[in-house]
C-alpha cells in the first residue's frame, strides 16, 4: 500500500475516534452559544480599540489601561464558562491523540520513543538528552 493510502486510512480511523466526535460536538456547542460569541466579538473590538490607542500621541495610559482591564475581564468570563472549558478539555484530549499517533509513527521509523513526559518529574535520569 502507498504511503498515502495508509495516511488515508489512518485519517479515517482517527476521524472515527470518539475524542473527534467529542471535540466537533463542542465546537458546535461553542459556535452556537451567543454570550461567549458576542463576548469573543467585544473582544476582538476591544484589541482593534487598543491597537489603535497605542498609535495615538501621546498615548493616555487610562484609556489604555481601561481596555486591558476590560480585556482581563472578558477572558476570565470566557474561560470560567462551562462551553470554554469543555471545548478546551475536547481540544486537549485530540492533542493527546495526535501526540500518540506522531509517537507511533516516529518510533516506527526511528525504533525510539519520542520523550512524552516532563523530564523533570523523572530527575533528569529518564535517559533523555537534555539541552
Amino acid at each position: 500500500m502507498e504511503i498515502m493510502e495508509l495516511a488515508a486510512k489512518l485519517g479515517q480511523a482517527i476521524k472515527a475516534d470518539e475524542r473527534i466526535a467529542k471535540m466537533n460536538e463542542a465546537k458546535e456547542a461553542y459556535e452556537k452559544d451567543e454570550k461567549i460569541q458576542a463576548l469573543m466579538l467585544e473582544y476582538n473590538t476591544q484589541q482593534i480599540a487598543l491597537a489603535e490607542e497605542y498609535k495615538k500621541e501621546p498615548v493616555d495610559e487610562k484609556i489604555i489601561d481601561a481596555i486591558g482591564n476590560r480585556l482581563d475581564e472578558i477572558v476570565a468570563e470566557v474561560t470560567a464558562m462551562p462551553v470554554f472549558v469543555q471545548i478546551n478539555e475536547a481540544q486537549e484530549a485530540v492533542n493527546a491523540l495526535m501526540n500518540e499517533v506522531n509517537a507511533e509513527i516516529e518510533f516506527n521509523i526511528t525504533g525510539e520513543r519520542p520523550c512524552t513526559h516532563d523530564c523533570h518529574s523523572c530527575g533528569s535520569d529518564c535517559g533523555h538528552h537534555h539541552h
